[in-house]
């Protein structure tokens, strides 16, 4: 059974004054309501809680951005949501959370909620009712919600052959028991993961791994759902190394880097993900390769790894953990909210963006080709392919970029954009006109492809950006661009050098 209750009304939003938020007791009031029934609570939110239980303070600090006392911002403040959330998964309450911030939201506390209730958590920044492309957002991506096809009053349970544990899950559920995950509701687009600690020697040729999920039907009907998985054992490195799956190593490497910042620092956590990747590429050297030194020394992985090193690059490089004084907390909060929960098509460009030149683009690119719309030459994550007077595309899954370089010539503009010449475009938000014209045709059916492809709720906006426009949109989207360095962050060819160093030492 589904059910809807509107946590709060949103006071902060355009047009509609601002006041104190109770959200604590409406979520009390909603749960009275549904808890002898279970369903889902869906909470609008415009203000941060300062009435009754759960009330909140705005305790976001700037001056703690970039240090070692930042990850404080990334904890809970009070433990009304988290124990609130755990009387939820009991009584097979799921929560999502709709953030519309004016201002500070705290993120960190309030996604406690839809953590351990299986629900997710959506964040619109700067939110203005009356602007089309917001309101666009919002109804897309609360229409995907409601619609979306949910099990209920779910737990999973992994079981595996003798000698192997399931360990270390990670995802929105809350942990029942040592190997039970309780789930008010199951998405669709959501992921969960685990981790397998050997604990016997293996002398079988084949392990198995069964997974169960014992739910409810939207329709009422108790369902399991089991699924089998044999693979393989083996006693040789190399078949154990070609193995290897990087999107769903990157995706574990991802949430584990969220848990480790929450449990210790920022710092911590991408030292985490690079050590892992050391440690990956040291075994490596030492089983596969020669290991021999000296100046020539190359990093070596396997073939289906290659893309490992720039993919936690990317996962360093996040906003969720960048090494960054100007991320707001709340941001970093959300981000880190993606990163345990979006499925590994999600998780993949959000780490490592797609970047794309369209003033030069192959003349079937934007058109129909057997398998859908033709999507242009993807470009390597750095600036040096920016040309003055390019256009380029670029995307993350949660926001898409258009970049107009100083010097485009007034016909692309025209034609684009609707615009006789560059120093008239506005920067910020904007829907991509539809033109009569041949190539405005294609950009939009390239970036309606792109929407198509990423699986989920999510309406990612399209922002304009000049060249000499908004220094801050501007810098959001070159930072994208994960291949350059940093204000304190290294290049792809830095993150490699010191890989390498790491790895064969500094004498190499």
């Amino acid at each position: 059974m589904f059910a809807g209750s509107t946590g709060m009304t949103a006071p902060g939003m355009h047009g509609v004054p601002s006041g104190p938020s109770a959200m604590g007791p409406a979520l009390q009031a909603g749960y009275k309501l549904i808890s002898p029934i279970g369903g889902k609570l869906m909470v609008l939110s415009a203000s941060l809680p300062t009435l009754g239980a759960g009330a909140l303070k705005d305790r976001d600090d700037p001056k703690l951005f970039g240090t070692s006392k930042e990850s404080n911002l990334l904890q809970p403040a009070s433990p009304f949501y988290k124990t609130f959330a755990i009387d939820c998964s009991r009584s097979q309450v799921s929560v999502d959370m709709f953030l519309f911030a004016s201002g500070y939201a705290d993120i960190a506390t309030l996604s406690c909620l839809p953590r351990y209730t299986a629900g997710q958590t959506y964040f619109y920044p700067a939110f203005n009712a009356a602007r089309s492309e917001d309101a666009l957002k919002f109804a897309h991506e609360f229409g995907e919600v409601l619609a979306s096809p949910i099990g209920l009053e779910a737990v999973i349970r992994v079981r595996a052959s003798r000698g192997l544990r399931m360990t270390s899950f990670n995802g929105n559920f809350f942990v029942r028991s040592t190997d039970l995950l309780s789930l008010a509701s199951v998405p669709v687009d959501q992921t969960y993961t685990m981790e397998v600690v050997i604990e016997e020697n293996l002398t079988v040729p084949f392990v198995v791994f069964q997974t169960a999920v014992l739910h409810t039907s939207c329709f009422g009907e108790r369902r399991i759902r089991v699924v089998n998985l044999a693979l393989p054992t083996t006693s040789s490195i190399s078949e154990l190394f070609s193995s290897v799956d990087q999107v769903a190593l990157a995706t574990i490497l991802a949430q584990r880097a969220v848990e480790r910042s929450l449990s210790h620092k920022l710092e911590d956590a991408r030292d985490a993900v690079a050590n892992k990747l050391v440690d990956i590429l040291s075994a490596y050297r030492t089983s596969m390769t020669a290991g021999g030194a000296g100046a020539a020394a190359q990093l070596a992985i396997a073939e289906n790894m290659k893309m490992l090193p720039v993919l936690t690059l990317g996962i360093v490089k996040n906003p969720a953990i960048r090494q960054s004084s100007i991320i707001p907390s709340d941001l970093r909060a959300y981000s880190q909210a993606l990163l345990t929960s979006l499925p590994p098509q999600l998780i993949i460009p959000y780490i490592h963006p797609c970047f794309y030149s369209l003033h030069d683009m192959a003349p079937e690119a934007g058109t129909v080709g057997e398998r859908g719309i033709i999507m242009p030459a993807p470009l390597p994550l750095s600036s040096e392919r920016l040309e003055r007077h390019g256009l380029y595309f670029i995307e993350d899954g949660q926001a898409m970029f258009l970049w107009v370089g100083r010097d485009a010539v007034p016909p692309l503009v025209q034609d684009v954009f609707d615009v006789e010449r560059y120093d008239l475009l506005q920067s910020g938000k904007i829907t991509l006109p539809y033109l009569d014209n041949d190539f405005n045709q294609r950009i939009n059916a390239i970036i309606a492809k792109t929407r198509e492809m990423r699986r989920g709720p999510y309406w990612p906006h399209l922002y304009l950006v000049k060249e000499d426009g908004e220094p801050a949109l501007r810098q959001w989207a070159l930072s994208m661009l994960i291949q350059d360095r940093g204000d304190q962050t290294p290049s792809y060819q830095q993150y490699l050098n010191m890989l390498r160093e790491k790895v064969y030492g500094s004498g190499y």
